[in-house]
């Protein structure tokens, strides 16, 4: 579809919210609301400019007990940073850690599973309907209500991510390899996806959302924890249903998982995520030449620049640089969040903005 034609009056800045680190982004004049050209972007692949974070209202109630565990809440009122950890909705105790600024399974518990054919016995599946959804829908309406794309976004992990947090992360290995375990795992693997499938369900009676955006780490720094032939025989099927549910909503589903697993992202792929934001350590440009025309992935640039000592026009002929390469026709892309955060300059944001509109209403 054909986008009207980039007006410079559109670089008028007409307000300016709270980013990551402290600092002001600038919103400007734009012809579309924030939240309609991210959902151009991420569920209609018809972008209108070069996503770059502030299009999205993160958004993890409290309502949900895995969020709380984690401290990672993100919603209407300020989340106590003494309520951070405690149990999430299995029961799982969590321990925060300010240093890191996240949590780690509380050290000295015992694990909920040893063996994975004891999860029928030993999981106690959360009682979601007993969860306070009305009154966490009415302190969050003003929040998801400010013309920004509601992202509501899963923690601790629906499959492999959930499998450690139940029996650690050597045991949880070893059973998605153990031709004994398989069964079970996949068994629980599909009782977890129907979890996740009920909580969206629930989500979407109660708040206004755009998309789903659920975590489960697969690798580490140099590969990931398990083969193809494991992703494709265990998680693939659970994560395509997962997909599948959330496209039958009307919705869009982004993955966030962290590691060195650009050898996956053909299974994301097959799996129907709209979106991933790979970590540094993968080729994002091999993965854009490769499926940027079936997911839209978020690019770490590969010619960042000093922002202490580059120019004006060197910030600005970076952005062009970057809308030249990952604008490609038919091949939407992302500004990663995983950028040098000094990179995103008052011009380079500008020139990426203007750049990306002006490609894009030429499409």
């Amino acid at each position: 579809m054909a986008h009207k034609k980039f007006d410079e009056k559109e670089l008028k800045v007409v307000r300016e919210v709270p980013g990551f680190g402290g600092v002001t982004v600038p919103i400007y004049d734009f012809p579309i609301s924030l939240r309609e050209s991210a959902i151009a972007t991420f569920r209609d692949k018809d972008p209108w400019w070069v996503q770059m974070g502030v299009e999205q209202n993160l958004f993890t109630p409290s309502v949900i007990p895995d969020n709380g565990a984690r401290g990672f809440v993100f919603e209407a009122q300020p989340y106590p940073r003494e309520k951070f950890g405690g149990k999430d909705m299995f029961g799982v105790e969590w321990e925060y850690i300010d240093v890191a600024g996240g949590s780690m399974e509380k050290p000295g518990n015992p694990h909920l599973l040893e063996d994975v054919s004891e999860w029928k016995e030993k999981v106690v599946f959360p009682d979601i309907d007993s969860w306070d959804w009305a009154g966490s829908a009415e302190m969050n309406r003003e929040y998801l209500g400010n013309g920004r794309c509601n992202v509501l976004t899963f923690l601790n992990g629906c499959w492999f991510e959930r499998l450690i947090s139940f029996m650690g992360f050597e045991n949880a290995a070893v059973a998605v390899i153990d031709e004994e375990q398989i069964p079970d795992v996949k068994a629980l693997i599909h009782e977890l996806t129907s979890l996740y499938i009920r909580l969206v369900d629930k989500c979407l009676e109660y708040y206004d959302l755009d998309g789903f955006s659920i975590h489960d780490d697969w690798g580490a720094q140099k590969a990931p924890f398990f083969s193809e032939e494991v992703a494709r025989d265990i998680f693939l099927p659970e994560m395509k249903r997962f997909v599948d549910h959330v496209h039958s909503k009307n919705k869009f589903a982004d993955l966030h998982s962290c590691g060195h697993i650009e050898d996956r992202c053909n299974i994301f792929v097959e799996a129907g995520f709209d979106s991933w934001t790979p970590m540094p350590m993968n080729n994002t440009q091999k993965l854009y030449e490769e499926y940027g025309d079936k997911i839209v992935l978020g690019i770490v640039y590969d010619k960042p620049f000093d922002p202490a000592t580059a120019t004006e026009e060197e910030q600005r002929a970076a952005a062009r640089d970057f809308v030249e390469k990952y604008t490609k026709p038919g091949k939407p892309s992302s500004y990663s969040l995983y950028n040098p955060v000094g990179m995103m300059t008052d011009a380079f944001r500008e020139e990426l903005y203007k750049a990306s509109r002006i490609r894009y209403s030429q499409e």
